[in-house]
This record gives C-alpha cells, sequence and structure tokens, in this order.
C-alpha cells in the first residue's frame, strides 16, 4: 500500500476506494448461504487460527491480508443478520448504520472535546435532545452516549450515589469519597436483573452485599409488595436505601417491571430510581405496543441500547437522566481538554459527562437510521418482533412437548423440551444437546438459560424478517433433534 491514510490527494483517494471497493465485495460474498455460523466448534477454529506469529519481518500486503481474512476469518463469522440467530440481544445491523460505521471509521471523530469533534458534538446534543423528549423527559433532561448498557447503568448508578450521599445526606462524596457509614448504602433490583448491578456495585466500592435482589412474580416483573416490604424492613434496620433499578425487559424472559409504582416509592423515601431499559428502550417505536413502555418517564435515569431492539451497529448505547445538572457528578475540568473558557463561549465538551474520555461519534448511527426509516419504519419492524414472540409462545404453550416460562411482553420466549417425562436431569441434558446440535451441524444459534434450576432454550426475536412459517420449521426441527436424546 503506498498510501497511509484517506487525504485530500487523488492518490490516497483512489486507493481508499480500491480497499472499501474489495472489503465490500468480499464481506457481501461471505454470505453464502442463510445459515447463521459455518459449524465449527471451538477447537476447530483454534487449529484454523492457529499461526507461528501475526507480526511478520516484513509486511505481507493488503492483498495478502484481504485473501487470507476471506479465507479463514470471515466464512467463520456469525451472520446476525440471519433469521436463524436468535440467543442473545444481539441484533442485525440495518443497511444505512452499517454505512454510517464507514464514515465514523474513516474520520475518526473523538467525543470528548469540540475541537475533536465539532459537528459531531452537535450531532450528539441534538439527538440526546429528541431522545429526552422521546421518552417522556421534560428540558431539563440530558444524557450522553456510552459503550453499552453496562456502562450506561454503572454511569447512572454512580449519579445516584452521588446525588443521594450530597443532597439526602449532607456529605461531598465527591471530595471526600464515602462517608464512614457507607456499608449501610442499599440499592434495590430484580432477582433477575443484569449482572452489570452487582458489578457497578463491585466497581464503586459498595460491594455485593450493598445489592438487594427482590422476587419476581409469575410473569418475572419486581412483585412490588415483597419490595415495600423488604424496604421498610431494612430501614427498620438501620440500612440507607439511596437507589432502585426497575428493568423494562429483563435479559433472558423481556418482562417490564412496575415502574410507576416504584417511582412513587422511591419519592417516598428519597431515593433514585434508574430504568434499565437496554432491551425494552426499543417498544416506545411501536405504535401499538408504546403503552407497555410509557412509564419509563417516570425514572430518575434511562438506560437506552440502540444494539439491542434498535438494530445499529455495536457499540451504540446511551444514559439518560432527568435533571442534566445531576452530571456534574462526572464533571473535572483539564487545560489540555475542557477548558472552562471556552465552555463559557459556547464550546461543548462532552467529556463533562461521560465515564470514557475518548468515545466513538455513535450518535450518528441513530440520526441517520432514525432519519432513514422514520416513525413508520421503526414501528413496523419493533411490532413485528414483538408479534413473533407471541405467535411462537402460542404455538408451544399448547404443545405437551413443551414448557414455556413465562408469556413474553417484549421479543423473548423462554422455554423447554420436555417430552412430557418427570425426569428434570434428564430434560436438562436433552435441551443443551439440543442447543448445541443446532449450532455445529445446522448452523442454528439459540440462546440457553437457566429458570426455577431447569435448563432452558431462548429465541430473542429481533430479527424483523423472521416469520411464522420459519418459526413453525424452527420448532418442528428442535423436536426431532430432541427425539434422538429421549
Amino acid at each position: 500500500m503506498k498510501n497511509i491514510f484517506l487525504t485530500n490527494t487523488e492518490e490516497s483517494k483512489n486507493e481508499y476506494k480500491q480497499i472499501m471497493n474489495q472489503t465490500v465485495n468480499a464481506v457481501a460474498d461471505a454470505f453464502f448461504d442463510s445459515k447463521a455460523y459455518s459449524g465449527p466448534t471451538p477447537q476447530e477454529l483454534k487449529n484454523i487460527v492457529k499461526e507461528e506469529s501475526i507480526l511478520p519481518e516484513k509486511g505481507l500486503g493488503w492483498d495478502s491480508v484481504l485473501s487470507q481474512t476471506k479465507n479463514i476469518i470471515l466464512p467463520n463469522l456469525l451472520r446476525t443478520s440471519s433469521t436463524d440467530y436468535m440467543p442473545h440481544l444481539h441484533s442485525p445491523a440495518t443497511l444505512e448504520s452499517i454505512a454510517g460505521e464507514v464514515i465514523i471509521s474513516a474520520f475518526n471523530q473523538s467525543m470528548d472535546s469540540w475541537d475533536q469533534a465539532p459537528v459531531a458534538t452537535e450531532i450528539e446534543v441534538e439527538v440526546i435532545r429528541h431522545l429526552c423528549a422521546l421518552y417522556g423527559y421534560p428540558e431539563t433532561g440530558d444524557g450522553v452516549f456510552t459503550s453499552g448498557g453496562s456502562q450506561s447503568n454503572q454511569t447512572a448508578i454512580i449519579l445516584a450515589r452521588d446525588w443521594f450521599i450530597s443532597n439526602v445526606m449532607g456529605y461531598d462524596v465527591k471530595k471526600h469519597g464515602l462517608p464512614e457509614n457507607f456499608r449501610k448504602l442499599r440499592m434495590y433490583t430484580s432477582e433477575i436483573s443484569h449482572f452489570s448491578m452487582e458489578k457497578s456495585a463491585h466497581i464503586l466500592g459498595l460491594g455485593y452485599e450493598s445489592v438487594v435482589k427482590l422476587p419476581v412474580d409469575r410473569k418475572k416483573r419486581i412483585d412490588f409488595e415483597a419490595f415495600e416490604h423488604i424496604l421498610n424492613e431494612d430501614i427498620a434496620s438501620g440500612y440507607i436505601p439511596f437507589l432502585a433499578v426497575a428493568t423494562a425487559g429483563t435479559t433472558d424472559f423481556g418482562s417490564i417491571d412496575p415502574i410507576k409504582k416504584m417511582s412513587e416509592l422511591c419519592k417516598k423515601h428519597n431515593m433514585w430510581l434508574h430504568a434499565d431499559a437496554a432491551y425494552g428502550s426499543g417498544v416506545i417505536m411501536s405504535r401499538k405496543y408504546s403503552d407497555r413502555v410509557k412509564d419509563l418517564c417516570f425514572a430518575d435515569s434511562i438506560t437506552v441500547d440502540f444494539h439491542k431492539m434498535f438494530l445499529l451497529p455495536i457499540s451504540c448505547s446511551a444514559v439518560l437522566i432527568k435533571d442534566g445538572s445531576n452530571f456534574n457528578a462526572l464533571t473535572i475540568h483539564a487545560d489540555y481538554l475542557n477548558r472552562e473558557e471556552d465552555e463559557e463561549d459556547g464550546y461543548t465538551n462532552l467529556v463533562d459527562k461521560s465515564l470514557q474520555t475518548t468515545r466513538r461519534f455513535d450518535a450518528l448511527k441513530v440520526w441517520m437510521s432514525f432519519k432513514t426509516r422514520g416513525k413508520d419504519g421503526w414501528s413496523d419492524i419493533i411490532t413485528t418482533s414483538m408479534e413473533n414472540a407471541q405467535y411462537l409462545y402460542t404455538i408451544i404453550k399448547d404443545n405437551p412437548n413443551f414448557a414455556v416460562i413465562a408469556e413474553p411482553e417484549i421479543s423473548s420466549v423462554v422455554f423447554r423440551y420436555t417430552n412430557g417425562t418427570d425426569n428434570a436431569k434428564k430434560d436438562d441434558e436433552i435441551n443443551k444437546s439440543v442447543r448445541r446440535t443446532l449450532l455445529h451441524k445446522h448452523g442454528i444459534v439459540i440462546g440457553q438459560t437457566v429458570s426455577d434450576g431447569c435448563v432452558c432454550l431462548k429465541f430473542t426475536l429481533l430479527n424483523p424478517l423472521m416469520t411464522h412459517a420459519k418459526l413453525d420449521q424452527l420448532v418442528a426441527l428442535i423436536e426431532q433433534i430432541a427425539k434422538n436424546y429421549v
């Protein structure tokens, strides 16, 4: 390669176009069938990719490296746009958002200071403003893009902790650190909430013991009466509740906690309510089902993930807060980056409200995708996925060979093959074998989880290309495979 970068020279532009065209063709050619996975086992993949060195004394050149990429990597990548891919909250990427990734990579903006990302900064600010309105926040609302749901949740928990300790306890946590009685602090969340709750508590020095896991009802939502009882008992015992987390779309079941009722209880006890809507935030786009998440506006902060139901490339998430002034907890000025005099003159430095310093221009993907598809397009996409889940639930619940765990509220269905027996351990092994057979023999990738101690299978239906006929075929195939292990 003669050129290192894409610049204003015709020579660099031509070489960039050539490389991009070759890459686009190679990627398109890698979609050679409808399967989600080509099938190799972990050991087989280890043997395929193993090399003496990936850093040769002399560079191999672009053509050789592209050839190796086409032979070794591209055929074995998961094809998430396949309707045979449904294991996790891991979506295909819309075409316009893939184009957005090309722009993001080529211009390589860094979202920490205005002078590293002028128009990108203003676009992120504008996108955040519209997102706050979309979820019913007032003009005081604000937000920032993050690497994903875990970081969005962690940011919200930090802001909640600092708000509570500073405003309710009257202690300057930003200056002095945690108060002496910090071991009494408690946060409350569903027993099936995302593990980032415990991870965040650990990182913040509060420890796993500060996370109170609340029981769920048969619909896998927080049991509100149990929450109220546990909270009152903890207060009577001298603990200090500062935060509750409602999940709008649990990872496995897509269940939605009682956000409004939790908000009322939190206000009564001077607590912050965070809504982890990493999964369920996309439901707001469905004209038919948006009411299921209408109560997100009652939360003090919301996690929104765009690389789940919104079908954008990883990574793309945001945390929104009802009162933007609470971002002050993350602000610290540096002469080399976010100078106060610049901000006084109207230069926005987004590092003031971000855990990250260097950050990608992910807001571009939201901007492009929202404008491309519009309200009608997004409503169709989200509604289709939710109704596919409802259809799958309907055909499984009446099938004696299956047990379905809960009726879906969004687009996930958790179930298990039972063969009508009472041998739970045998059924566990059958379900494990079914998933691996689908993965390695059929190129079909589905999820596996545990509910009430039993191994279950999971369809996470984010792909609007899925059809009822295809779901019928998949259920029949699972039955066929399972009978071989009975």
